[in-house]
């Protein structure tokens, strides 16, 4: 069967789906999944375990858990159960839009606004067991756009997959991609020192534009009547955000030299690094990483495919990780979100992880660096009930998605037909 042949296949189940109007997301009723391998992250692994999932959240996780007897009971015979996967870094639902090339500087940017709530790639990602995703501005920019953190709720309204309360976060781009977009323009920065110019002049002129205003309010709070206000600037405003600490930073990065720079350029404007994405030669400095408690989120085996990328091991992973550094496997991809499980599981084939550590680089970690580690990201009572029962072990080739929970309600069910889609909003 062709490339083609499928693609219309699955347009024609969808599309069937959507007529059959499967019944849109009740209210949440009280579910038991029992006789699970419950994967926990936090507090190991719980044979013949149940959980009880009561208003979308897990009330109970144990062998035995004390739910009503009108609770909905999932027996899981004997599966694996694991917190829904995280993907930390994904570029899913942005079509063409993902970058403002216009300028170094565009902080300004929101992708929400070039969120396509109706991308097969949410989709896809969800049968993969994908339940949270950080969609990013991509690497154009040295200081890039505003994300949007979306839980894969595909078939419903754009709002509807937002997720609720989620930090801010801002991604910045170091390295060969912004030099070279705007060295081809003959336009600065065309090298690293003037990729690091141009963010610390965007900084300087951010402390200029908080200076003006907290002498205007200042003016204010004294009964200043003639005290005029300064010109509101979008751009200023959100880099103001990002040195306040109301925004995670996110940086794609590759070199240790370059990372070492960034985290040298946090500290003289008093910002934090959330953490490095990408971030292939961070074994060199996974100490001053984890001094700093910086994350990253970056590629299990990826290697060679620039010149920034040329130093990458697949042991960079798990060396980190020893060093103390939280650490995520992403995806960077609509085609590897499908199969993060597999793609975490070679952190155990090298470096020797074990199970937890690398079931925790796509959930917990990735939790922590979106900034949602206490909503997802491990099966613990007051979480959010995204979950995930697989048919076969989940770190390994064998691991397929059986049923995907988000908030307490089934999302995708492989047993059902119109591939295997349980939800649809009318009027979309």
């Amino acid at each position: 069967m062709n490339r083609a042949t499928r693609s219309a296949l699955l347009f024609l189940a969808l599309s069937a789906a959507f007529v059959q109007a499967q019944q849109p997301p009740a209210t949440h009723n009280e579910v038991v999944i029992k006789d699970a391998v419950v994967m926990t992250v936090t507090h190991g692994i719980v044979q013949n375990g149940s959980v009880y999932i009561k208003d979308g959240k897990i009330a109970a996780v144990g062998k035995n858990v004390n739910a009503p007897s009108s609770a909905t009971v999932i027996d899981a015979g004997g599966k694996y159960l694991t917190p829904g996967i995280i993907d930390s870094h994904s570029h899913i639902a942005l079509d063409d839009d993902v970058n403002e090339a216009t300028s170094p500087i565009t902080p300004q940017m929101m992708m929400i606004d070039a969120f396509d709530y109706q991308d097969k790639a949410i989709y896809r990602g969800l049968a993969g067991g994908v339940t949270t995703s950080l969609l990013l501005h991509g690497s154009a920019n040295m200081i890039g756009g505003q994300a949007v953190v979306i839980k894969h709720k595909y078939g419903l309204n754009r709002d509807a997959l937002l997720f609720p309360g989620a930090p801010r976060s801002i991604k910045f781009a170091s390295g060969e991609n912004p030099k070279r977009v705007y060295g081809s323009k003959d336009q600065l920065p065309s090298t690293r020192m003037g990729n690091f110019a141009v963010q610390r002049e965007a900084f300087v002129q951010a402390q200029d534009y908080m200076r003006e205003w907290d002498e205007y309010n200042a003016k204010v709070k004294k009964g200043d009547k003639d005290a005029s206000a300064p010109k509101r600037d979008l751009k200023m405003e959100a880099l103001a955000d990002v040195l306040r600490g109301n925004l995670l930073v996110q940086i794609h990065c590759y070199r240790a030299d370059e990372l070492l720079t960034e985290i040298a350029i946090a500290k003289e404007f008093g910002y934090k690094v959330r953490a490095f994405h990408h971030a292939l030669e961070a074994y060199k400095v996974a100490d001053q990483l984890a001094a700093n408690n910086v994350g990253i989120a970056t590629f299990s085996d990826w290697w060679g495919y620039k010149q920034e990328a040329w130093d990458a091991i697949p042991w960079n992973a798990v060396m980190s990780m020893r060093k103390g550094v939280r650490v995520a496997i992403k995806s960077d991809s609509g085609d590897f979100a499908r199969r993060l499980n597999q793609e975490a599981a070679k952190s155990i084939r090298y470096g020797g992880a074990t199970d937890e550590e690398a079931l925790k680089m796509i959930t917990l970690n990735p939790a922590w660096i979106i900034g949602v580690d206490d909503k997802v990201g491990s099966i613990d009572v007051g979480k959010d009930a995204d979950l995930v029962i697989w048919d076969g072990y989940p770190l390994s080739s064998y691991g397929v998605p059986n049923k995907v929970f988000i908030d307490g309600d089934v999302y995708f069910d492989r047993s059902l037909p119109g591939f295997g889609m349980t939800h649809y909003s009318e009027g979309q």
